[in-house]
């Protein structure tokens, strides 16, 4: 049955008037896959007038999720990771999402579809998006437990539970997903085997020259390759046990995974008698219409011209062209460029044009390395003036530009060799044409985004915003990057925004990158998008990133040990290596009982005290060690966390407004402490402080701060980004006359756009400063939505306030976590870092004797010069276990009058120890430094001041005179040994200068028997 329109209104169509008469057509979406998620985002875009109405049903139990990345899955193991969009985004768009509902039939005369949990939906556009299935050859013994297919998170699940109980596996199949499947099973540990029929790998897409380099690359990896191999029979009885060939040789194999190609999945259209193709697929003309005026088909489903096309990217075409369609749109689908670049199993592997161009007609050009494993081949036409095509192995750095060649049809800009041969141009972004297609995702090209940096895109977060350019794979972000920098260029505003040597980003594109691709440790960070191990600086910035986004516990998983030791330590580090203890104190009003806790814990522990410019008291002089017990006493009272020692919401100042003062106009202190109670434990680029004043006298001083509100009659005046500091500013007013949910809103947007785009360590005056367009467009981001963002933000924001944990809260409870507050990992003992002195009848630190101090200048108290200890005085000693030291972190360790930090860096698989006194100022804080490379070389930076030292040679490499000890560590089966002299004689920096021997040293006559010892 063929139904076609014919003109005029049809009985069909007059059915779906009547049932539908508020003229809203609905469009019914079979198939939640990636490319019936494209259609459903780009229809939602396009559909401004709110004419669709869009239900879509989704087979599996779970929305759209990236299937082009479903390898990555066997690195996290988490599925959130690679959806797309979560439920709650349908639902904010309108769409009626049915997870886990298959749809059964189509009744096309009725135009409804019914699903397997017995829906019926009426519809006025039915869309066809639902894929392909694997297909799986009709092999002898194929049907046996151990054989899988590589399509889902299922098949996935299933393979990682086979695969425990497993050692050998075989892939079928040696095209781009069996490349895929066998780079999965490598990485479960399994002894792997790659089956292809054909002579080389990616028959389709590579030559014999350019498998061969592939199959070095694979075996290299550990994998092994069979060509020309057809498999006779799936051998076992009920459970694989091996595969038998045509040849009749024999491998023994555990498990099998199938990757021999797709099929389209077309059995509804068959059943309801839609045209179909003699191999599968439902027919489709240019317009993606199917035999059918009402029916469409995207998409592996799809049939054009006789091609099922098997990648995403034309179906993400397809999905666009039919939603402009639809809302008054005229395009159509003329074929699609089947030019991929890919990464198999760690190689690049890349063919564009007619790389198998007919010899007759064109002439090739080829490079070989097999050193380095890269194979070019290039073919031109027989003058050699335009490129038609080619093929890439070990390095495609160069496709974008040489598709662009080829897709534009222009003469070559020089002879042919130099494609291959030729040095690369320093301008390669400005050598693309205007028309080149940089991000294939989105069809985004070169003049898309130099129009958009004109325009005021100066950031790739900003370009993502306005073309969506990088927003899809990612694989085009350094060249959409190269592009923004060049037109930068070009106005004289080039910077290097790379947040260091390890990522070449800026915080704003990093915040992104960590967002899409939702990674939710620094290890994926680094392994996605950076290199090296990190350092310093990249690693509290990452880990503030993530929790911006995720707000999990920072000091859970690898989180800990990212973190500058104030965040570490969750208190501020003060001179000595002593830390200030700020519990939160909303809006500056506390009770007498609270005001009573904190003299009396200040008292219990020696605590220093003072009331800090934001309406809070500050308890200085807390050992690292005592931090638990203090917060034990603080949280039992009441008191959370004030967040003192983070890039965070610190403060909400008050007035008393209306609650006391004659002239209040509002409830400056009410609405203080639910600001800082809704923003409390929010992480940004950097400290934020807030302030509510009652009325326009401002004693809040509301002006001075990152957002602050004056009361007025009407409401309250929201003001943004001003700061005291070094470089005072006024803040902004942002709008006016606001109630407090309105005033919730416009905070909720207005932070979490800073904490999306701000550079590390960007005050907002600053971010304000350098925003083009200045006050004028962040009002229109905020309060008019120009960017279409905020009810994202909003929902963020919302994320971070339903996750919020007092961090001291979790740390008192858990036993595990206060074990690594410890001043010695291998003892209980403690002992006095720095000289206190009492002055006012309060604590305080003894004054810093000198700025630094020399190892060269090392002499013992008796004015002898110090000699190191000889090598054969030193033995191994054992320091504590493996367990006992952070992964990624270090720990200090207690050896006779001397303190060591033990470094153990996992990333490196390596292990360090030093003196734990920084010489900048001779206090003991070394271990709990953050461990990163610069260079590749290993290093350590102080806390303090961020000195950094070598971990190896112990030279200091910010270029200042002085070095620290370093000492050989090994493992041990589960002990930490280090390779020390006599505790006596162990008298450098990390003995006779860690004893501060003065004559008003409180430990002097110690120290001296110490001295005596050594002498």
């Amino acid at each position: 049955m063929n139904i076609r329109s014919q003109g005029g209104e049809s009985e069909a169509d007059q059915m779906i008037r009547e049932r539908n008469p508020t003229e809203q057509r609905t469009v019914v979406v079979i198939g939640n896959g990636m490319v019936g998620h494209r259609f459903c985002e780009r229809l939602i875009e396009r559909d401004t007038e709110g004419q669709y109405r869009i239900v879509t049903f989704c087979e599996e139990p779970r929305a759209a999720y990236d299937r082009v990345g479903l390898s990555k899955y066997f690195t996290h193991r988490d599925a959130q990771q690679l959806m797309i969009a979560d439920p709650e985004w349908y639902a904010r768009c309108g769409i009626e999402l049915h997870i886990g509902d298959k749809a059964v039939s189509i009744d096309r005369l009725q135009r409804t579809v019914k699903s397997a949990q017995g829906r019926t939906i009426p519809y006025d556009v039915l869309v066809l998006a639902t894929g392909s299935s694997p297909f799986v050859p009709p092999t002898p013994g194929i049907d046996q437990a151990g054989v899988f297919v590589y399509r889902t998170i299922e098949d996935l699940d299933r393979m990682l539970d086979y695969g425990s109980r497993s050692k050998r596996a075989a892939v079928i199949g040696g095209g781009l997903l069996g490349l895929e499947a066998a780079k999965a099973v490598l990485d479960m540990g399994l002894e792997t085997h790659v089956i292809e029929f054909a002579p080389r790998l990616m028959p389709r897409q590579l030559d014999e020259r350019g498998s061969q380099i592939l199959v070095n690359k694979i075996e290299q990896l550990g994998a092994k390759v069979h060509l020309n191999t057809a498999t006779k029979q799936v051998l076992g009885d009920g459970a694989v046990s091996g595969l038998l060939f045509n040849n009749d040789t024999q491998l023994d194999v555990e498990m099998v995974v199938v990757s021999a190609g797709i099929r389209p999945r077309d059995e509804l259209a068959k059943a309801c008698e839609l045209d179909v193709g003699p191999r599968g697929g439902v027919m489709v003309n240019d317009a993606l219409q199917c035999s059918d005026a009402h029916i469409y088909a995207i998409g592996e489903v799809a049939l054009h011209r006789g091609m099922i096309y098997g990648l995403v990217a034309p179906g993400y075409e397809m999905a666009d062209i039919l939603a402009t369609n639809l809302t008054g749109g005229s395009r159509t689908f003329t074929g699609a460029d089947l030019s991929t670049k890919l990464k198999l199993m760690g190689v690049d592997v890349a063919s564009f044009g007619e790389y198998e161009a007919d010899i007759s007609v064109a002439k090739s050009l080829t490079f070989e390395d097999p050193i380095a494993g890269v194979y070019k081949r290039l073919l031109v036409t027989s003058d050699g003036r335009h490129l038609l095509g080619g093929m890439l192995v070990g390095d495609a750095n160069d496709f974008t530009k040489l598709l662009s060649l080829t897709r534009s049809g222009k003469p070559l800009p020089g002879p042919a060799h130099e494609l291959i041969l030729g040095v690369k141009s320093e301008d390669a972004a400005g050598d693309l044409a205007d028309d080149c297609q940089v991000c294939s995702c989105n069809n985004v090209t070169k003049a898309d985004i130099c129009t958009a940096v004109a325009g005021g895109a100066a950031t790739l977060g900003a370009l993502k915003t306005c073309t969506r350019a990088g927003t899809g794979c990612g694989g085009c972000i350094p060249l959409v990057t190269d592009l923004l920098n060049a037109e930068l260029a070009k106005s004289g505003k080039t910077i290097d925004r790379s947040l260091c040597e390890h990522f070449p980003y800026s915080r704003p594109e990093l915040f992104q990158i960590v967002k899409v691709k939702e990674y939710r440790s620094f290890a994926a960070v680094l392994a996605g998008h950076g290199r090296g191990h990190g350092c310093e600086i990249c690693k509290p910035a990452v880990a503030s990133i993530l929790a911006s986004l995720w707000n999990e516990p920072i000091l859970e998983g690898d989180r800990d040990t990212l973190q500058d030791t104030n965040d570490r330590f969750l208190a501020n580090i003060q001179r000595g290596g002593l830390y200030s203890v700020v519990p939160r104190v909303p809006g500056g009003e506390i009770t007498p009982d609270k005001l009573i806790t904190l003299g009396v814990v200040a008292k219990k522990f020696g605590l220093y005290t003072k009331i800090t410019g934001g309406q809070r008291v500050d308890l200085f002089g807390a050992p690292v060690h005592e931090l638990p017990a203090i917060w034990e006493d603080l949280v039992a009272a009441g008191f959370e966390s004030g967040h003192a020692y983070g890039k965070a919401l610190r403060t909400v100042k008050s007035c008393v407004g209306t609650t006391w003062c004659r002239y209040g106009v509002g409830d400056s202190v009410g609405f203080a402490i639910r600001i800082e109670n809704r923003y409390k434990g929010l992480r940004s680029p950097h400290k934020l402080k807030s302030a509510v004043s009652g009325c326009t006298r401002e004693c809040a001083e509301a002006q001075s701060k990152d957002f602050g509100l004056i009361a007025t009659e009407k409401g309250y005046n929201l003001y943004v980004c001003g700061n005291g500091g070094t470089k005072p500013r006024h803040a902004d007013l942002l709008a006016g006359d606001l109630d407090e949910d309105t005033c919730i809103r416009y905070i909720d947007r207005f932070l979490m756009y800073y904490v999306t785009t701000a550079d590390r360590l960007m005050r907002t005056s600053v971010w304000l400063e350098k925003m083009e367009g200045g006050i004028q467009y962040l009002r229109s981001v905020i309060i008019d939505d120009r960017l279409g963002i905020a009810d994202e933000l909003e929902a963020m924001m919302q994320r971070v306030v339903d996750t919020y944990h007092c961090e001291w809260a979790e740390v008192v409870k858990d036993p595990e976590r206060r074990r690594f507050f410890q001043q010695f990992v291998n003892t209980d003992a403690t002992e006095p870092t720095i000289e206190i002195v009492h002055e006012r009848g309060q604590p305080r630190p003894a004054d810093w004797a000198s700025d630094t101090i020399a190892v060269t200048e090392l002499t013992l108290p008796n004015g002898k010069p110090y000699v190191a200890p000889k090598a054969d005085d030193r033995t191994w000693v054992r320091v504590g276990k493996v367990e006992d030291f952070p992964v990624e972190g270090g720990s200090a360790i207690r050896y006779g009058y001397a303190q060591l930090a033990v470094f153990r860096f996992s990333s490196r698989n390596e292990w360090y120890a030093t003196s734990n006194m920084c010489p900048h100022k001779q206090e003991f804080v070394l271990s709990r430094g953050l461990i990163g490379d610069a260079q590749g070389e290993p290093k350590v930076a102080c806390p303090l001041h961020k000195k950094t030292f070598s971990l190896r040679t112990g030279d200091c490499l910010s270029g200042e005179p002085y070095s620290i000890d370093t000492f050989p560590v090994r493992i041990d089966g589960d002990d930490v040994m280090l390779f020390l002299p006599p505790p006596g004689k162990l008298a450098t920096m990390t003995a006779i200068e860690q004893r501060n021997c003065q004559d008003s040293c409180s430990s002097n006559t110690e120290c001296r028997e110490l001295v005596g010892l050594v002498l």
